[in-house]
């Protein structure tokens, strides 16, 4: 690809170099540098001693992914299943929306024109399979009468094999897929092992592979399509405040709430720009929503640049709950539930969606790891943290020290129950204690040590020393059967 406003001429030969194993290497090529004889993998010295004009720039994987990603959103004007195959492919399942386009030829007319304006140079086909359309577009050349023959005239390299496998069927005279499908497969599978017969039978229609990589299709959906190009941003989002409402009277009839709208904004260049925004709880009230999409322009560093112009605007329900009417109060308030989930909306929103975390339990009885950060936006799964009985004490404090700090304890026995302790420079005497409370190590989360052996067992106590203070200490390590010396730990302060 050239960027459009690049200084370079057309006719100047351009390649993407990387780093393979120290050295510096040719990854992708334009067609003028393919004229001069230049192929990828040839090392860059090589190539500038062959076209000394050579311009070059670092290859960037991750860039190029992006780019695919943004130009397969901007596909979604044609379908809904449009994705990206990485690293230079789009794949579009057209079936039941050519009629949209006035065929087959017309889309894709439309399509090659929008991505031509984009600085691509493309090549399409049409095919029963995605690995054969793929395989007909990057190694096909025409002039069959169906596409079945088509496929038959590739070359071998379109089975996309390891190049073991493909230089061991050149060797043995099969170069194209047609002399492959002509031998029987129980021969070709013994030499060149099942994968080759399997990416065959993929290739020639007779098997297919489940199409997993597209993105799951909205139940609701509402969309725009405009004559001329919308120029204005502000317009684009009345439009979309209307698909909202759209989109909210169809909840109200299925007794339906979202949590997850998706906007597409698909620009006349052929690139689209898609917003979405989550909430806690679900609802189908527009100006809620709306507001949500407006703090997200907001904090956006990209702003929604319209260029020349939205032709289209798709407003999709990700992700819908349950949601059964609900009375509100008579001066139109809400809960205070639903203004903690309004206010968690809206800092996530700004903040994103890790921005603003909660605590949730975990199913474990280690206490430093029985809770972990989730975001507030998701929904909260069922599962809470045991509480003591009304009127008994709790039986761990709130606050925990991460990680628990040394102590030096004196104790009667080994085995027994603190008097003593050294923390933090003072010396603290216990006149009340409660414990041990026991805990063994998860051994069963150890792969590496399935009978804990190497992990300890602890023994808590509940300690108050002369001036009241309670404490959360523990003995790390079993007396004579785990360990000799064994060292204690402060865990935590009741309040």
């Amino acid at each position: 690809m050239r960027r459009n406003g690049s200084s370079l001429s057309v006719d100047t030969p351009f390649a993407l170099v990387e780093n393979v194993k120290g050295a510096i290497r040719l990854a992708a090529i334009d067609p003028a540098a393919r004229k001069q004889g230049l192929v990828p993998g040839l090392t860059l010295a090589d190539a500038r001693a062959r076209v000394p004009e050579l311009a070059v720039h670092d290859h960037d994987p991750a860039a190029d992914a992006r780019w695919l990603d943004r130009l397969s959103e901007g596909c979604g004007r044609y379908t809904p299943m449009a994705t990206a195959l990485p690293p230079d492919a789009l794949l579009l399942d057209i079936t039941g929306c050519t009629h949209l386009f006035g065929g087959e030829l017309t889309l894709v007319a439309d399509a090659v024109k929008r991505l031509k304006k984009l600085g691509m140079a493309t090549r399409f086909a049409f095919a029963p399979t995605s690995e054969a359309a793929y395989a007909l577009a990057r190694w096909g050349k025409g002039g069959a009468d169906d596409e079945e023959e088509a496929v038959r005239r590739l070359p071998v390299a379109a089975l996309a094999l390891d190049a073991e496998k493909e230089l061991g069927l050149r060797r043995a005279g099969l170069k194209t897929i047609g002399m492959v499908a002509e031998r029987l497969r129980p021969g070709i599978a013994a030499r060149f092992g099942e994968e080759t017969v399997t990416a065959l039978e993929r290739l020639l229609g007779h098997s297919r592979r489940p199409l997993g990589a597209f993105p799951k299709k909205a139940a609701i959906h509402a969309e725009r399509r405009f004559p001329e190009p919308v120029a204005r941003t502000e317009y684009a989002l009345e439009i979309l405040s209307q698909l909202l409402r759209e989109a909210g009277e169809e909840l109200y009839r299925r007794g339906k709430g979202g949590r997850c709208f998706e906007a597409r904004f698909f620009r006349a260049d052929g690139l689209a720009k898609k917003l979405s925004v989550e909430l806690g709880r679900p609802t189908r009230d527009p100006e809620e929503a709306m507001r949500l999409f407006r703090e997200r322009i907001d904090t956006l560093d990209d702003p929604i640049d319209p260029g020349f112009g939205f032709d289209a605007i798709r407003l999709s329900v990700a992700i819908q709950e349950d949601l059964p009417p609900s009375q509100i109060g008579i001066e139109g308030d809400t809960d205070r539930e639903s203004r903690i989930a309004a206010m968690i909306d809206r800092l996530s929103v700004r903040l994103g969606r890790n921005g603003v975390v909660r605590c949730h339990p975990v199913d474990t009885h280690i206490p430093e790891a029985c809770q972990r950060l989730v975001p507030a936006i998701e929904k909260p799964k069922e599962a809470s943290w045991p509480r003591p009985a009304p009127g008994e004490p709790p039986r761990r404090p709130l606050q925990l020290f991460d990680p628990p700090e040394p102590i030096r304890v004196t104790a009667e026995v080994p085995d027994g129950p603190p008097w003593r302790f050294i923390w933090r420079g003072r010396d603290h005497r216990v006149t009340l204690f409660e414990g041990p409370e026991r805990i063994a190590s998860e051994w069963w989360r150890s792969p590496r040590d399935p009978l804990g052996e190497t992990r300890l067992t602890r023994d808590y106590y509940r300690v108050e020393d002369s001036e009241g203070r309670r404490y959360w200490l523990f003995r790390h390590g079993l007396y004579a059967r785990e360990k000799r010396n064994m060292r204690w730990y402060m865990h935590g302060l009741f309040a």
